[in-house]
């Protein structure tokens, strides 16, 4: 029995998640006085299902406009230079008083600012060359190459980027006091949830292995 390379690289990767299980499962140390796991913060779900939903329909849209050129760009390196710190302490000097705290769409307005130019210029980064084709072949050629390049991105961009938006998120969720997916993560390896951090990592590694490909991928 041969292995293609692409199963190979499917078991090498669920060995390495198998690995980030075990750990988290057999979290070190005991706390001085023990506390129960957090509650899941299910009131996060919404708020984080509007941001992963806008980020897989602008981030992808920007980059179908723009192209390969547009991960070169000044003004979008400009934008994605800030760190999330950065806007977060901007948003709260900017938000206004009477509004209250930011809450849940502060955070979600915080949250594309920081991610968005980021998540562009990736994508646009990972889509092939233009020049001399299909630039050649025109602009419906050069769209359709662009939308076919994107489709096959897609699914890997999200599971490749959903735990850098979690480390994002918490930084942000701290800064705005608003608790979150972000905090949950933190706030289970504080109480040293094992039970909890084990869900986690089962369930990015159940959306890696979705988003990979079990066969070679027939070159077209």
């Amino acid at each position: 029995m041969t292995w293609s390379p692409a199963r190979s690289a499917v078991t090498q990767g669920m060995a390495i998640w198998a690995l980030a299980l075990a750990l988290a499962w057999s979290l070190p140390g005991a706390l001085w006085r023990p506390v129960p796991p957090p509650p899941f913060p299910v009131h996060a779900l919404l708020p984080a299902g509007l941001a992963l939903g806008a980020l897989a329909l602008l981030a992808p849209l920007l980059a179908w406009l723009g192209g390969p050129a547009l991960a070169t760009r000044r003004p979008l390196a400009l934008l994605e230079a800030p760190p999330d710190l950065l806007w977060a302490a901007a948003l709260l000097a900017c938000w206004p008083a009477v509004w209250g705290p930011p809450g849940q769409g502060g955070w979600l307005a915080a949250f594309l600012a920081a991610a968005l130019p980021s998540e562009v210029r990736w994508l646009s980064a990972a889509l092939p060359g233009e020049f001399p084709f299909p630039t050649a072949w025109g602009p419906r050629a050069v769209r359709k190459v662009r939308r076919l390049a994107l489709a096959r991105l897609i699914c890997r961009w999200l599971a490749a980027r959903l735990p850098v938006w979690l480390t994002a998120s918490l930084v942000l969720e701290r800064m705005l006091g608003v608790p979150g997916l972000g905090m949950d993560w933190m706030d289970r390896v504080a109480g040293r949830d094992r039970a909890g951090l084990a869900a986690w990592v089962a369930a990015l590694a159940l959306l890696w292995l979705l988003s990979r490909p079990l066969e070679a991928e027939a070159a077209t």
